[in-house]
């Protein structure tokens, strides 16, 4: 799988590490940053993934920062782009099941240590249901572009 991935300076270490789990599982990554931690803004780096989610070039994006939340509020301004932030395996393969996520945000001051490979993974390999929920993402669809502009 195609998956970008970025962070600001609170989620560096966190994204370093799923940067070297994504390669180990043979998936092709591409780390638009940030490498160090300088304070930096969210949005410049939320943007450059989901520029590539949004026109197709990547198939997923993982956004970490502090909690997660900031970048989730940019991910969603990208048309196409469906982003949730999810801190544990139920939320993860939920966001998949029910609402096709394709931009994984991550709270990188709540994993800290944690293992979140599995995490991850969950999210990675879950498949969408469609069905019931299938219509409700074609609204979204609908008001993105009513609101387009």
């Amino acid at each position: 799988m195609r998956i970008s991935i970025g962070s600001d300076h609170r989620g560096v270490h966190i994204k370093n590490r799923l940067v070297s789990y994504l390669n180990a599982a043979g998936h092709q990554v591409l780390d638009l940053g940030t490498d160090c931690e300088q304070s930096v803004d969210y949005p410049d780096f939320a943007s450059a993934v989901c520029r590539r989610v949004s026109t197709g070039e990547d198939e997923r994006g993982i956004l970490i920062c502090g909690t997660g939340i900031g970048m989730a509020i940019v991910a969603n301004k990208f048309k196409g782009v469906r982003a949730a932030n999810c801190y544990d395996a139920v939320m993860a393969e939920i966001c998949r099941r029910h609402n096709n996520v394709n931009v994984l945000c991550l709270p990188g001051d709540l994993i800290g240590d944690r293992p979140i490979d599995e995490l991850v993974n969950i999210w990675l390999c879950t498949e969408f249901e469609a069905g019931r929920h299938e219509r409700r993402l074609q609204k979204i669809s609908q008001i993105e572009d009513e609101h387009a502009g």
